[in-house]
């Protein structure tokens, strides 16, 4: 008796379907979180306070193009890349509701 070879199409079954899983599992999401992320930071305005992804903390005062400028303390001002900005702070009344 002979045994047929495996169909050489069933050898790729497993490989597309771990690329669906990585797909839905990993390149999905963090597609939807960049765009999320990019939505915040073209609603950027004066007054939001936000914190960058190096741990500071400030007031936006003024915003540029590619960069906004911060107040982190009393006549302190630094000019930060947009890119830098983690998230945006929620007000204390909105956090409290």
């Amino acid at each position: 008796m002979s045994t047929g070879q495996p169909n050489p199409i069933m050898n790729l079954v497993p490989l597309v379907l771990i690329f669906v899983i990585f797909y839905f599992m990993l390149i999905r999401p963090q597609k939807k979180q960049q765009q999320e992320h990019k939505k915040m930071l073209e609603g950027i305005a004066k007054n939001d306070e936000i914190v960058t992804s190096g741990g500071i903390h400030g007031t936006v005062i003024n915003v540029k193009d590619k960069t906004v400028i911060l107040r982190v303390d009393d006549n302190v001002k630094i000019e930060i890349d947009r890119q830098a900005i983690a998230y945006i702070k929620k007000p204390q009344s909105a956090a409290s509701s």
